[in-house]
Order: structure tokens, then sequence, then C-alpha cells
């Protein structure tokens, strides 16, 4: 598709893959993009195999179906590496992001011969670090706008916390921490 940013999600139920891409859909409409955000759905529970999508173009999107040949790459939990063809269809021009703490030289070799730019983040890291906890989908979407350069970063973290605000304005150090891990998964990337 012309002029449209395609983006595929792999991750497990309960990790916020899916809720990443709903979010990312959200905050690109908000600084003007024409956006799709949703995830492919079938028999999910928790810690199954899911996948989700979004589009991002500056024209209006008139396809509406899955994303198989994608622009890049989101891997939220790097067990997946086994389990999925992660790498199906993506653009040798394009990129995969892995949430690893291994190299990227470690994980090259589970990505089925892939020859386009691989990056990793330790989204583990970063969130425990920020939030305490471990909520992968935070630093993954902080790392793909990164990479994917799908919109301008400090757009990005306006239109977040605005995000954030809405949603947890009972409890600002959760809006803070979530800041926090965008910023630093910013630049924790490694590519």
């Amino acid at each position: 598709m012309n002029n449209a940013v395609e983006i595929r999600w792999h991750g497990r139920g309960g990790q916020g893959a899916k809720t990443a891409a709903l979010l990312l859909a959200d905050v690109a409409f908000k600084t003007g993009k024409f956006v799709q955000g949703f995830p492919e759905y079938g028999p999910e529970r928790m810690g199954a195999p899911i996948t989700a999508y979004n589009r991002i173009s500056d024209n209006a999107i008139r396809v509406h179906s899955n994303i198989y040949d994608p622009d890049f790459v989101v891997v939220v939990d790097e067990s997946l590496l086994e389990v999925c063809d992660v790498v199906n269809g993506l653009s040798k021009d394009g990129a995969i992001v892995v949430n690893t703490k291994k190299s990227i030289d470690e994980i090259k070799p589970h990505l089925g011969g892939y020859e386009g730019k691989v990056y990793t983040i330790d989204a583990k890291k970063v969130s425990k670090a920020c939030l305490g906890k471990y909520f992968p989908n935070t630093p993954m979407l902080a790392a793909i706008v990164k990479v994917s350069r799908v919109m301008d970063w400090n757009d990005f973290l306006s239109e977040m916390r605005l995000s954030f605000e809405h949603k947890f304005s009972s409890k600002p150090e959760v809006i803070e921490g979530n800041m926090n891990a965008l910023k630093m998964a910013y630049e924790e990337v490694i590519g």
C-alpha cells in the first residue's frame, strides 16, 4: 500500500501487544494520520500467541485486511521466535524489533535468514526500572516509534502523556512511570 507504514505485532495473550497496537493507532490518529489498529482473533487465551496490526498513513487507508507484507515487525516475547514465523513477508527494507536481553548476533540465527535490519530492546529491564513490574508493551511501543519513525517523537510523547493522564487520572505515579518507560526505551533500543 502506497505511503502507509504497516506494522505486525507478535506477542502472547496478556502482554499488551493488542493494547500497544491500538494505542499506537490512537496516538497516530491524534497527530493527524490515517490509521488502523486491530488484532487477529482466534482462540487466544492468556499466554497463547497473538497477532495485532497497524497501518499508519498520511492518506486515506482503503484496504481492510490483515497485513501480510509488513514494513516492520515487533516481537514482544522472544520465545515466539521458535514458535512463529515472525519474519514471514517482512520487507528486507524494513526492520524487526525484538524484546530480548540477547545481542543482535544471538537473535539473527532465529530469524530464518532475514536480511533486513534487526533491533533489540530489553523491555523487561526498562519496565522493571520505570514501572516496578513487567509490562513490555510500553517499552515496545516507544521502540517501534523510534525504529519506524512513523511519527515525530515529541508529538508521540505529548499524545502519550495525554492518553496516560486520561487512563490513569487518579494514579499520577503510573503516568510518570509510563512516561519514563517510553523515554528510557527510546534510549535503550540497540540496532
